[in-house]
């Protein structure tokens, strides 16, 4: 029987580490490499030609989704499969557009994850279980989109992100350090929202994201 091929991409040794012992004790599967950022993902990804990436899309020093873009382009073959401790449903559907395999929370048991690269192995879709079925089924197969579309009333991709984050209660700087840009471009982003919106209270925010399921609660 033939094993599962997987690349580790993430910036803690120690996850990694983990991660590689875990994948040794499974028969059906091997470690082929281990990345600490999204520049070396891709080149090894390119050289070792794994089945399965498991991805932190969210490393320092890489913006953020770019190594997934870079993956997808490199080896559209392989099966990325987005481990985050992130359950922000903007950051689920932005990872899903942009042809990730499947998402799973750092926090899930290792059964769960293990599961997850098999589904994905098999070039299905999988989302971590602790996801609501409403967000699942109003993300996967989600098709590029323009950057303004009349389903976001006008709004960005970026702006829903940056909505999403306010609306549950993130700081500007803890905004910018989520989605890898400056402060500056958070309050920009912010000021285009109050506009598209034509509102600047954060319990309108909270209540928009809510009605158009941006929410996990």
């Amino acid at each position: 029987m033939s094993k599962i091929r997987i690349l580790l991409a993430d910036d803690h040794a120690i996850l990694r580490a983990g991660l590689k012992a875990l994948l040794a004790t499974r028969p059906d599967m091997t470690s082929v490499g281990e990345a600490g950022d999204g520049r070396e993902a891709v080149r090894l990804a390119e050289v070792a030609k794994p089945d399965v990436i498991l991805l932190d899309v969210s490393m320092p020093g890489n913006e953020q989704f770019a190594a997934l873009r870079a993956l997808h382009a490199a080896l559209p073959d392989a099966r990325v499969l987005v481990l985050t401790m992130h359950r922000d449903v903007a950051l689920l559907r932005e990872a899903l557009r942009l042809g990730a395999a499947g998402f799973v929370l750092k926090q899930a048991a290792e059964s769960e994850l293990l599961t997850a690269i098999r589904t994905v192995a098999r070039h299905e879709a999988y989302v971590d279980s602790t996801l609501t079925r409403s967000v699942i089924d109003g993300y996967l197969g989600v098709k590029p989109a323009p950057r303004t579309t009349t389903q976001w009333d006008g709004l960005t991709a970026r702006e829903v992100e940056v909505l999403t984050l306010s609306a549950e209660g993130y700081a500007n700087k803890e905004i910018a350090a989520r989605l890898f840009i400056s402060v500056k471009t958070v309050e920009t982003h912010k000021t285009h929202v109050a506009d598209k919106l034509s509102t600047r209270s954060r319990v309108d925010w909270l209540r928009y994201a809510r009605d158009k399921g941006l929410l996990n609660s």
